[in-house]
């Protein structure tokens, strides 16, 4: 399993907007390609206006199959377009974390 790790930095005053237009126009949709997310947040302490969010696939294979089909998707395109119209978003960042295979580790007697 590989997870997809994606931060975006929200414009101060905007995290209420920018988590409105997404519950309305983008969430439905993209939960309908990639499935439920392992988790969504928004920060509280540290640096604060990020939201992180995690996405989990099989392999490398899956990931590309499924965000393919996301960015073909007419109703993703309309929502980023309005995403990107309102100006929310001062930057990304996208990680993808492998799964620790303990096993490997093991001491083998």
């Amino acid at each position: 399993m590989i997870v997809d790790h994606r931060t975006y930095i929200i414009r101060t005053g905007l995290m209420r907007d920018f988590l409105a237009l997404y519950a309305a126009e983008g969430l439905a949709v993209q939960t309908e390609h990639l499935g439920t997310p392992l988790g969504y947040y928004t920060t509280e302490v540290g640096e604060l206006n990020q939201v992180v969010h995690l996405w989990a696939y099989t392999d490398m294979a899956d990931r590309q199959r499924r965000r393919a089909a996301l960015e073909a998707d007419p109703r993703w395109l309309a929502y980023r377009r309005k995403a990107a119209a309102a100006g929310q978003v001062l930057r990304q960042s996208n990680a993808i974390l492998q799964q620790v295979d303990f096993t490997a580790f093991a001491s083998k007697p």
